[in-house]
């Protein structure tokens, strides 16, 4: 698990790296494409202070957009109860108690580091889960936040929404700027501004899915380790698959987050979520019990 940890501080730097370079290049593109590099350096400010912003502020995005409202003991003693005795053996500190007002079962974690976090969950979960079921899920985003990958989520949120402003401010400078330069563009430059715009939010949205994919097998895993109960875990499991509903406030950004899939699921769901299918999942922890 250590391993992980300190993986998932180096990728973080690689990925505030990549971004800054991949804007970059996107910077390079439309500069080329309208004849003046100004606009390249201007982009790449815009991204470098939004990169620094964003890593503060990236939590506090993602309560709002979820609508998400901090709870203290006295307004839900069962939640926060069990969020207090999980940090206390993952040894991780205590984070601040979010509940969602929706019906479909889920939760999240988030926030820069473990003194820094937070985890949310609906008050669909809260109904349908026992004392077992909602420790282990408790147990499974507390998982992120010891493991650091609240950390690299909330940087990968923060930079897709980015990439995304920076391709259509590439796209609507290159088709709505002063009519005297448009005359100077590069029919090249033009070409490589529509791809760019178009391809480059799908990569950010792969790269999210990838990152993600592989961060929920780790935390059902790390969550059956923390409760020495793998059993609750699965049971969790199934029960999120069996009441599984879209989120009244839903967000394509915010996807990854949660520990289901809080989205409408459309004919290429699975393929493109950045959540494994539950049912694989239930298989790796009934897997990793015959190997204990």
């Amino acid at each position: 698990m250590n391993k992980h940890i300190i993986a998932n501080k180096r990728n973080t730097i690689l990925i505030m790296i990549g971004f800054i370079a991949f804007v970059a290049l996107i910077g390079a593109i439309v500069a080329y494409a309208v004849n003046d590099w100004h606009v390249a350096i201007t982009i790449l400010v815009i991204a470098a202070v939004y990169t620094t912003i964003q890593y503060f502020l990236a939590s506090k995005l993602a309560v709002a957009m979820t609508g998400a409202k901090e709870i203290s003991r006295a307004d839900n003693p069962k939640l926060y109860n069990t969020v207090e005795k999980v940090a206390s053996m993952a040894n991780v500190p205590m984070p601040k108690v979010y509940l969602i007002h929706d019906s479909a079962p889920n939760a999240f974690a988030t926030g820069r580091d473990p003194k820094h976090s937070l985890i949310a969950v609906t008050t669909g979960l809260l109904d349908i889960m026992s004392g077992n079921e909602l420790t282990a899920v408790v147990g499974h985003e507390m998982s992120h936040i010891k493991n650091y990958d609240i950390r690299i989520s909330m940087i990968t949120f923060g930079l897709v929404c980015m990439i995304g402003v920076i391709s259509d401010l590439g796209f609507r400078m290159l088709f709505y700027g002063n009519r005297r330069s448009r005359g100077e563009r590069s029919p090249v430059g033009v070409f490589l501004v529509l791809v760019a715009s178009i391809l480059a939010p799908i990569a950010a949205s792969i790269a999210q899915l990838a990152i993600s994919r592989e961060r929920e097998y780790l935390a059902d895993a790390s969550s059956a380790k923390i409760t020495h109960y793998p059993d609750g875990m699965i049971a969790a499991l199934k029960k999120l698959d069996t009441h599984a509903r879209p989120m009244k406030q839903q967000n394509v950004a915010t996807e990854a987050l949660f520990i289901n899939n809080p989205l409408r699921k459309g004919a290429l769901g699975n393929l493109f979520s950045t959540h494994p299918p539950i049912e694989k999942r239930i298989e790796r922890l009934e897997h990793g019990k015959t190997q204990v």
